[in-house]
């Protein structure tokens, strides 16, 4: 495959990636963070490009489906696994693609109903993944480059104009903040789903192609959007930093970017948001109702009819959950975050490691462990914080929301280097 395919597909990859929450996260965590900005932008990079561009590497390595990401802990638990993802991504991140595009995109200038907007929206989406062998060529040549030009236009602006950020953060801790803030981008789970996506796209547009060059192709083609990505939330975040003392400190976040929009495009700013948006959270949506499509086509023997239905009901609970507002989804959707979240980023870090450090029972113990010190982050969204400042207070960094690193990594390095070569002596 020739460097035009490569460029196409990051292009493609780019623009699934960066939806909705890509889109209104970071510019809030900016303006929030002031001088500080830099640091809540590598906390932000970490969750949100990082391990999702890890994500990617390790379909590029297994060029399988979700179901081989967990199939090593075993082929129940890769199942269950598999089904929790899809149904929480067609619930919360593909609905809140919707509802932001009706705030930011359609009702400022048509005042319609959000039933109008996401009715008309999925109709749209559900014709793009009818015809998903076009998808990577839509989305690589024509939509990405566009949404690219846009936000370069604001970030550049903003930059130029507004000088250098000198306000003082409002986050205790900015760097760990940033990371958790980076869940809400859903970019780790992102990354298992539009993956398989990407994979089976390269397959019915370059069937010929082997297994060498295609996992070339999906590689660099991967670090090409990790360094997009990157470069446009640290912009978005250094925007956000630079209009600290701009608006008011409550501005929400469709707000925040509307008004920064304003400040950098002037008058014809809410044309050019509005395709932004669009853009953005289309792209999301395509690629999350496309891959859960896949799957259970891949669960009932290839069956198009499958494939057919649930791509319709993937669109019609879009439009059912895209009548909430951003704000509602968002902090519905943090518990469901901080249980799949973690176990997510386990098995996108062992996918990656060479064979010899990621056999089955190194698999089982760092996800057995890993769910099992995520429950205090769990319960602490759900509302019983008392109860994990009680009883969880001793587990390491359990007061940032990420008590089950320390251990998951330590279960990791004794399974991994003690237990698996003791038992072949």
């Amino acid at each position: 495959m020739n460097k035009k395919s490569t460029l196409i597909v990051a292009f493609a990859l780019f623009s699934l990636f960066f939806g909705a929450g890509n889109l209104i996260l970071p510019p809030q965590l900016g303006f929030k963070s002031g001088e500080l900005w830099w640091l809540v932008a590598l906390g932000f990079s970490l969750s949100a490009v990082l391990i999702p561009i890890l994500g990617i590497l390790a379909h590029a390595k297994l060029q399988g489906t979700l179901f081989d990401f967990g199939k090593k802990v075993s082929p129940t638990f890769s199942l269950i696994y598999c089904y929790l993802v899809y149904t929480i991504s067609i619930s919360l991140p593909s609905p809140r693609t919707a509802s932001v595009t009706h705030e930011m995109a359609i009702q400022p200038l048509f005042d319609s109903s959000s039933w109008l907007t996401s009715g008309v929206y999925f109709l749209l989406v559900f014709i793009f993944v009818m015809n998903r062998s076009r998808i990577l060529d839509i989305i690589g040549k024509i939509l990405t480059p566009a949404m690219v030009l846009v936000l370069v236009s604001i970030i550049f602006i903003a930059a130029v104009t507004l000088g250098a950020p000198n306000g003082i953060s409002s986050f205790p801790s900015p760097f760990t903040h940033a990371i958790l803030e980076g869940y809400q981008t859903f970019d780790a789970i992102g990354s298992v789903v539009v993956g398989g996506v990407i994979i089976i796209s390269l397959n019915l547009k370059h069937p010929t192609v082997g297994y060498t060059e295609k996992k070339q192709t999906i590689a660099q083609a991967g670090m090409l959007a990790g360094l997009g990505l990157f470069l446009v939330y640290g912009g978005l975040i250094y925007a956000g930093a630079l209009h600290q003392n701009v608006f008011d400190a409550d501005i929400s976040r469709t707000q925040l970017l509307q008004s920064i929009s304003l400040s950098t495009l002037g008058n014809i700013a809410n044309a050019f948001l509005t395709v932004l948006v669009s853009i953005a959270c289309f792209t999301t949506a395509v690629g999350i109702v496309t891959g859960t499509a896949d799957f259970v086509k891949g669960r009932f023997q290839d069956s198009n009819t499958a494939y057919l239905i649930t791509a319709i009901l993937g669109c019609v609970l879009g439009v059912l959950m895209g009548q909430f507002n951003v704000g509602y989804i968002i902090q519905v959707a943090l518990p469901a975050l901080m249980f799949i979240y973690p176990v997510t980023i386990a098995l996108i870090l062992l996918n990656i490691l060479p064979e010899i450090y990621a056999t089955p029972k190194v698999f089982r113990s760092v996800v057995f462990t890993t769910l099992l010190f995520s429950i205090p982050d769990f319960m602490n969204t759900l509302g019983f914080g008392e109860i994990t400042q009680t009883y969880f207070s001793w587990i390491p960094l359990v007061e940032f929301h990420l008590g089950w690193v320390l251990p998951a990594l330590v279960v990791f390095l004794v399974t991994s280097f003690f237990v698996d070569k003791y038992s072949k002596i």
